[in-house]
């Protein structure tokens, strides 16, 4: 299943008509992970990406899809840290896949 099956599903999104959307979506939640973990641009497109990266891409990814319009966006529209949270829980995981070099 490629990254954009996974973030279609995540989103519960069955048509196409978003999916060069979301694929752009889904690049800059990949250029992210990279730049957070201390790797080279495109890292990711010649070495596996870890389970627990790959989540918090699909995270960012639908976040950036369902907050498109400025809001917050998603299940937890009505809470006001509920954008805050998503960066949290991705960078959370993000850092399990970390490099730690100085």
């Amino acid at each position: 299943m490629t990254l954009l099956e996974k973030v279609k599903a995540n989103l519960i999104l069955e048509h196409s008509a978003d999916d060069g959307l979301l694929q752009l979506y889904i690049t800059a939640a990949v250029r992210y992970a990279e730049s957070y973990q201390h790797l080279t641009e495109n890292f990711y497109a010649d070495n596996p990406m870890p389970p627990t990266t790959e989540q918090a891409v699909i995270m960012l990814s639908s976040h950036f899809y369902e907050s498109r319009d400025g809001s917050t966006g998603g299940f937890f529209a009505d809470n006001v840290q509920a954008g805050q949270q998503v960066w949290n829980t991705v960078n959370l995981l993000l850092r399990l896949d970390r490099d730690w070099k100085v």
